[in-house]
C-alpha cells in the first residue's frame, strides 16, 4: 500500500487541536510549538490532501474540513490505544552538508527561524569542503560554492556576492592610507583558492598576476580571523565577511571611490541535491525556507 499521501501525524494533531480550540495561540500552547509552526502544519496538511480545511479567519471549518475532521478524530482515537508504538512518532531527519563560513556567517544566524517553524524536523549539520574532497556523501542537501553546472546533481543558486579587500583597523592605520588599488603593491595579500585575487585586480585595471606567495587558507572564515589579527589583506565576499565587518574587527580599505565598485565574485553558493530528494517533504520544506530566508 502506498503511503505517499498519508500526512505526518503532527499535521493531523495540529488540525484537530485548531479545529477544536479555534485559536492558533491556544493550539500552540497545547502542542508546545510556536504559532508559526501551527500555521505551517495546517498549510502542509491542506497541500497534501488537496483540500481547504478552514473557511474563514475565525477557523470555522469548510464542509470538507468537517468531514475530514471526523476521520482524523477516528484515526487518532485508534492510535491512542497503542501509545507505546504509534502515537509518538519519531522526528523526521534531515542531513545538511554546508561549507564552514557559509554556516557561521549566513545559515546559523537564521537557523532558529527554521527550527521554530519545523519542530518536527531534526536537522544534522555536517561540514563539507569539496575543494579538499571533504564531503558528506549521505547528506540530503549540500551547500556548495563554485561556478554551478553540477552535472550529477540538481541545484539552485542561493546567493551571489561581491568581493572587496578587508583588513584590521590597526593594519589600515599602520600601513595606510590606501587611496587607490595600486597601493596594494608589495602588501601581504592573504590567499585562498576559493577567492582568487585576479578577478579584483582585473576589475580595478591592474594586470597583476595571481599572488603566489603569502599565507594561504582553504577556509574563508579562517582567513578573516587572520586578517583581523593583522596578518595582511584579505579579499572577502561581503555577505560572508558581514560578522567581522559588523564587529569592527575588519574594515574596508580606503573609500568606495578609491577602490572603485565592489567586484562580483565569479562564484556563488548553490544548494544541491540528488534527483528524487525533493519528494521528501522535509527536504522540500527546508529548501523553500532557505530560499525565502536568503531573499
Amino acid at each position: 500500500m502506498s503511503t505517499a499521501r498519508i500526512p505526518p501525524i503532527q499535521c493531523l494533531l495540529t488540525f484537530e487541536a485548531l479545529a477544536r480550540l479555534r485559536s492558533v495561540t491556544q493550539a500552540s500552547e497545547e502542542l508546545h510549538v510556536t504559532p508559526s509552526a501551527i500555521s505551517h502544519r495546517v498549510r502542509q496538511l491542506e497541500e497534501i490532501i488537496g483540500t481547504k480545511l478552514f473557511g474563514r479567519a475565525d477557523f470555522s471549518l469548510t464542509t470538507e474540513g468537517s468531514e475530514y475532521l471526523a476521520h482524523v478524530r477516528e484515526g487518532l482515537a485508534i492510535l491512542q490505544k497503542f501509545p507505546s508504538s504509534t502515537s509518538v512518532p519519531g522526528k523526521r531527519k534531515l542531513r545538511l552538508a554546508v561549507t564552514p563560513t557559509f554556516a557561521r556567517s549566513i545559515l546559523i544566524p537564521r537557523l532558529r527561524q527554521f527550527t521554530d517553524a519545523y519542530p518536527e524536523i531534526d536537522l544534522t549539520l555536517q561540514v563539507s569542503i569539496p575543494l579538499l574532497d571533504v564531503v558528506a556523501e549521505d547528506a540530503d542537501l549540500t551547500v556548495r560554492f563554485g561556478a554551478g553546472r553540477y552535472s550529477d546533481l540538481e541545484y539552485l543558486c542561493l546567493t551571489k556576492d561581491e568581493v572587496t579587500p578587508l583588513a584590521s583597523p590597526t593594519y589600515v592605520r599602520e600601513h595606510g592610507p590606501f587611496e587607490s588599488a595600486q597601493d596594494l603593491d608589495n602588501m601581504p595579500l592573504l590567499r585562498s583558492p576559493l577567492e582568487p585575487w585576479r578577478t579584483w585586480f582585473a576589475a580595478n585595471g591592474l594586470d597583476w598576476p595571481e599572488p603566489t606567495e603569502g599565507s594561504q587558507f582553504n577556509d574563508i572564515g579562517l582567513m578573516c580571523d587572520c586578517a583581523a589579527a593583522g596578518m595582511g589583506i584579505a579579499l572577502v565576499r561581503l555577505k560572508l565577511g558581514a560578522p567581522w565587518l559588523e564587529q569592527g574587527s575588519l574594515v574596508r580599505l580606503g573609500t568606495a571611490d578609491a577602490f572603485m565598485r565592489n567586484v562580483p565574485s565569479p562564484h556563488a553558493h548553490y544548494l544541491c541535491w540528488r534527483t528524487g530528494a525533493m519528494d521528501r517533504w522535509e527536504v522540500a520544506a527546508f529548501t523553500e525556507w532557505l530560499k525565502k530566508a536568503m531573499a
